[in-house]
């Protein structure tokens, strides 16, 4: 009887190193491949420009490969003690550094059955970091990132977005990490905000600006980023309008467009009852929706419905049953707004809204509550959190503080630890140089 061997891989970018590990496997025994799922890679690093489905069908394919099945945490031990494998077969680089836990782990749980560890010697000349880079530089396709949206909510516990209104804010999105415990923190895609993009242009955020003037801006950002973009569509204007804005979005790759049910000039959220502000009847609004949603071509964009009821002091209850109503509607998620700082009566909806609804995404703009951490919101039912303004909040003072340090001092020397190096600005930009 043939000995059972099993590998573990991600299997998003196959390289000779992989080809290497299986015709070793192979040479052992009859190879199962756990492929790690969405939920597993993005546990730990960036979702994978593959879905699981792909790169199954693709290491099924590959010669020497008896079996594949899904390994859904990084974690091997499940599929081990399932399996029960004779060997399991890894390459070497996992002696040392995040995954030497994983792989003692690994020996613990198959010395039960006498199993054995192999390691393959690392393959030279073959850099997994180096060919995702290559990959981002070549950039991506409108398909491929409308998709990213949906297979991130399905993923992740909580898809961070982060506003962007430039291409260099692009940039930052799309590039910023940071390491916390072994694990890569980045954020999942971009927000193009009607306050920012109308702020950045010295134009007051009731949708004075148009969306072909929005979108030649958000271009820019199209062209050197490849994260999934959110567009805030603010009331989606007129229903016949809104088709086109829908057809438009969907043709340009962005991934979803929100959507507030309020009527009328369009006033900030955050004023609240301050300011006068009107909120749609739930029939208009659901068929404001029923409309977008025949519009669009694919499957893959989303349009999510922005419950006002909270901003303009109604109750919870009022709440629900307008979200209810909307994802009847077709609304692909549910965006629910308030600006009471607790961000306890935004935790009573998502906690009720769950009890009938486990499935349709739940989106949050954290600007006054923002001292609820992402673990929290989890914890509520939301997939989606949207930090909605920071980037341009944060540009406009530092470029105020420099100016005055200018006009001050009469020459710019004295704000040289405010601003980058001219080098690095240089540096900045692929391709400058």
């Amino acid at each position: 009887m043939a000995k059972k061997v099993y590998i573990g891989m991600s299997a998003d970018l196959i390289h000779p190193g992989h080809l290497n590990i299986i015709k070793e496997g192979a040479k052992l025994g009859e190879v199962t491949v756990g492929v790690l799922t969405d939920e597993a890679i993005a546990s730990y690093k960036r979702l994978p420009y593959l879905s699981y489905e792909q790169r199954k069908l693709i290491v099924e394919s590959i010669k020497g490969v008896v079996k594949v099945i899904p390994q859904n945490t990084l974690d091997y031990v499940p599929n081990l003690r399932a399996e029960k494998p004779d060997f399991v077969v890894h390459g070497d680089d996992w002696k040392e550094g995040i995954q030497k836990k994983t792989r003692q782990d690994v020996i613990d749980a198959i010395s039960d059955w006498g199993g054995k560890v192999i390691d393959i010697p690392y393959t030279p000349g073959i850099s997994s970091t180096k060919l995702n880079e290559n990959l981002k530089a070549i950039g991506t396709t409108p398909e491929i990132r409308m998709k990213r949206l949906r297979r991130l909510i399905q993923a992740k516990p909580i898809v961070r977005i982060l506003e962007s209104h430039s291409g260099l804010t692009g940039l930052i999105a799309e590039n910023i990490k940071v390491n916390i415990n072994g694990a890569e923190h980045e954020f999942d895609g971009m927000w193009s905000s009607s306050l920012t993009d109308s702020t950045s242009k010295g134009k007051p955020d009731i949708e004075a600006v148009d969306i072909t003037t929005r979108m030649h801006g958000l271009n820019d950002t199209l062209e050197c980023t490849t994260k999934p973009i959110i567009y805030d569509g603010d009331t989606g204007g007129k229903m016949e309008h809104f088709v086109f804005t829908v057809r438009t979005l969907e043709r340009h790759g962005i991934s979803a467009v929100i959507i507030e049910d309020k009527t009328g000039l369009k006033k900030n959220s955050l004023f609240g009852t301050a300011v006068p502000q009107t909120q749609d009847t739930i029939e208009d609004f659901s068929g404001k929706i029923r409309a977008g949603k025949n519009a669009q071509v694919t499957d893959d964009f989303m349009i999510i419905a922005r419950v006002e009821s909270l901003i303009l002091g109604k109750t919870v209850e009022e709440a629900l049953e307008r979200a209810h109503a909307y994802v009847k509607a077709g609304a692909d998620g549910v965006m629910i707004h308030s600006k009471e700082k607790t961000g306890l009566d935004i935790k009573e909806f998502c906690e009720t809204f769950r009890k009938t609804n486990k499935s349709t995404p739940i989106v949050v703009v954290p600007s006054t509550f923002n001292h609820i951490t992402e673990n929290e919101f989890a914890t509520w039912g939301i997939n989606v959190v949207i930090y909605a303004n920071h980037m341009l909040r944060a540009s406009y003072p530092a470029m105020v503080d420099v100016a005055k340090s200018i006009l001050s001092n009469g020459r710019s020397s004295n704000a040289n630890d405010k601003c980058m190096p001219i080098k690095e600005i240089l540096e900045l930009i692929p391709g400058t140089k």
